[in-house]
């Protein structure tokens, strides 16, 4: 069962966002900072992490530039999910290391298609 760690402040958005990837069968581990999900991603595996990135402390920007930074996490897809939807906010984003980039509000169908697709890319088995 794939692993994915969901990062985000906001505890409404990490709950819709670990119900519907518990639906589509993925194991969830969720976490309210980049602080708790660095720590997190030092002792545990995951196969994807869904990010926000605007967070107090450690935005998901410097998060993502750290999970580059490790050779055991370099390769971890990772999607940005938040609210900054312009272009240069993408291009940052993208630039940094993030896989994909998903703006709120969101489709959970629509994120789902892209965590699903994230995984297939990295060779990671999703049972479905």
């Amino acid at each position: 069962m794939a692993r994915v760690l969901v990062v985000d402040d906001d505890p409404d958005v990490r709950t819709l966002v670990e119900l519907k990837l518990r639906l589509e069968g993925l194991e969830v581990v969720s976490v309210a900072s980049g602080e708790e999900a660095l720590a997190m991603l030092s002792v545990e595996s995951f196969d994807l992490v869904v990010l926000d990135l605007m967070m107090p402390g450690i935005d998901g920007i410097e998060v993502c530039r750290r999970i580059r930074e490790r050779p055991e996490t370099a390769d971890l897809p990772v999607i940005m999910l938040t609210a900054r939807a312009q272009e240069t906010d993408v291009e940052r984003g993208l630039t940094v290391g993030a896989t994909d980039y998903v703006t709120k509000p969101f489709s959970p169908r629509e994120l789902m298609l892209r965590v699903r697709g994230a995984l297939r890319r990295a060779g990671v088995a999703t049972g479905s």
